[in-house]
């Protein structure tokens, strides 16, 4: 397995429909938006793609379709995870044959596992493929988090999981995670909100929502961390705090199709049960974008 750097803004993509079909077009569009903003990665069929209401013809066909438009420009890190593990084993082998950089496999929802449990899911679809794996974390979806433990263990037999974002919006646990895992384990923030302080904590990156519409910016963000501007990635964090906040009033990714429409980028169309937003937070959203000067 050759080793990845994660380090970096990854836009966790939305998977445009229109008519009640993959809007191909768009999403090829809308790579090419993240890749000229100098985002590091891609995460198609994650959480903001809807990928619980994709077939698995239509999963296939979004990884497939971000692996072709990167064309080796930007990691594609392809959302895998399952809360059968049969089915994440199938859709992880796919991505990897689909050439895919890596994967994301979130944490089995609904079942409810225990620690062992767990583990032994991880580690089951570790072992079914060589590409990188990057474990997701986020207990307000899922009902369970990724013990710190079982993050140890998966690091320790499978040397495939190599990264984890973190999505549980607590910043003491990056610095659990990163007193327990070796150097070269690489954390990201899943939250746009919590971006600057996870990498205060020891994160070296995000999964970003935000960047489907300010790739550049969140870029920015990331790089000027980095490379010790704190500053500058200070200023950034606190110029979006309101946009970052606001494009969480309503489910992901709700909002962030919402501004995506009214910027002219693709159709706003979600699939049931997500629906369209209210019309108060709607006025709300649109407020925000227009004080950050984005529409």
């Amino acid at each position: 397995m050759s080793k990845i750097s994660f380090a970096g803004a990854h836009t966790a993509l939305v998977t445009p429909f229109k008519d009640g079909a993959l809007d191909e077009t768009a999403l090829t569009a809308l790579i090419e938006t993240q890749i000229q903003g100098g985002i590091s990665g891609i995460v198609p069929v994650g959480t903001t793609g809807e990928s619980p209401t994709l077939s698995h013809e239509e999963h296939r066909r979004v990884i497939e379709i971000a692996v072709k438009a990167a064309d080796k420009r930007v990691l594609v890190i392809a959302g895998t995870g399952s809360n059968a593990t049969s089915e994440a084993v199938e859709l992880t082998i796919e991505a990897e044959k689909l050439g895919a950089d890596a994967v994301l496999l979130v944490a089995p929802y609904y079942n409810k596992p225990s620690p062992e449990g767990l583990y032994r899911h991880f580690k089951k679809v570790a072992d079914s493929v060589s590409i990188p794996i990057v474990l997701y974390s986020i207990p307000g979806r899922c009902g369970i988090e990724i013990p710190v433990s079982v993050v140890v263990r998966l690091v320790e037999d499978c040397p495939n999981v190599v990264a984890i974002k973190e999505a549980g919006g607590n910043v003491e646990r990056v610095h659990q995670l990163r007193a327990a895992l070796p150097v070269s384990f690489q954390i990201l923030s899943g939250d746009d909100a919590l971006t600057f302080p996870f990498m205060v904590a020891g994160g070296v990156g995000v999964i970003s929502v935000a960047s489907n519409i300010i790739p550049a910016e969140v870029t920015e963000l990331v790089q000027s961390f980095l490379r010790r501007d704190l500053a500058t990635s200070e200023e950034i964090h606190t110029r979006y705090a309101q946009l970052f906040h606001d494009l969480f009033i309503e489910p992901n990714p709700v909002p962030i199709k919402t501004a995506l429409a009214t910027m002219g980028i693709c159709a706003d169309d979600v699939r049931l049960p997500l629906c369209e937003m209210t019309q108060d937070n709607r006025v709300i959203l649109l407020q925000t974008l227009e004080l950050a000067k984005i529409i």
